[in-house]
């Protein structure tokens, strides 16, 4: 049965050394549990992009918490590069996974199915098999005169994300967002913060409940008011590109990062 717990109890259940997988800008990206994350203290999260990720990742980044990172890209798109994932990559502060789009999505498509691997197309050739050891190319097991690329299945311990709503039961709305489901299915255990928790059931209609993510694939909801934020949240705020913008400024210096991270976290603190 989903819990509804407090913001910082919902953190406390992501522990260190855990993989942690987050989605796309826009998607519902967890900006308030990522500050009680931070505030926790948390270190060495392995942490999975789905596909890719920008200012959430980049925190995570300068304050120290991430081993490793599997994406395929780190950007604050109109704000220009993410400065403490460029810094980081430089120094080495963590391992980098480099991977792509459909080898993120086919690794989580096969830990749905409950099978090691996935066939997928379109990497042969490219030189991220030098730095993908773990990514094989085979011959075509059903006869073709072709190879493929099998990527392992990826298994998070934790998925963490935002969405607007969820009922008491858990069952929580994701709209078109089905990446998200994607995200819950594969991984171990799915947290999710959301702006409100409504009283009516989710999955009473077949229109509400085609973009319900049922509480089966959900541990723990909290509540977070404006949790997505600066980020955008589908059909509740835009986002707050001057707030994005003014981080990508300050964090090209370590001083600033700290600096807007302690303000971050401060903001938090008074919205919650």
């Amino acid at each position: 049965m989903t819990e509804i717990v407090a913001l910082e109890a919902l953190a406390a259940r992501v522990a260190s050394g855990q993989s942690l997988a987050i989605p796309v800008d826009g998607s519902g990206v967890a900006m308030a549990a990522t500050a009680a994350l931070l505030e926790s203290g948390i270190r060495d999260l392995r942490l999975i992009c789905v596909p890719i990720s920008g200012m959430q990742a980049d925190l995570l980044i300068g304050a120290g918490a991430i081993a490793s990172l599997e994406t395929s890209a780190v950007s604050l798109g109109e704000a220009g590069a993410a400065p403490r994932f460029t810094a980081g990559i430089k120094s080495g502060a963590f391992t980098m996974r480099d991977s792509t789009c459909p080898a993120i999505y086919a690794g989580l498509l096969a830990s749905q199915k409950g099978v090691p691997f996935m066939p997928i197309a379109g990497i042969i050739g490219s030189d991220l098999l030098e730095v993908r050891p773990d990514w094989q190319v085979i011959d075509s097991p059903v006869g073709e005169a072709r190879k493929v690329v099998v990527v392992p299945a990826i298994s998070p311990d934790v998925a963490l994300f935002h969405a607007p709503e969820a009922d008491r039961a858990g069952n929580v709305r994701i709209g078109r967002h089905r990446e998200l489901a994607d995200l819950a299915y594969a991984s171990r255990r799915t947290l999710v913060t959301v702006e409100r928790i409504v009283e009516r059931n989710l999955l009473d209609s077949e229109d509400s409940a085609a973009g319900v993510l049922p509480s089966l694939y959900v541990d723990a909801v909290a509540v977070a008011a404006r949790g997505a934020w600066p980020l955008a949240l589908w059909d509740e705020y835009p986002a707050d590109e001057a707030e994005i913008a003014r981080y990508a400024a300050m964090a090209r210096s370590e001083d600033g990062f700290r600096a807007y991270l302690s303000a971050f976290l401060t903001h938090r603190k008074q919205v919650a």
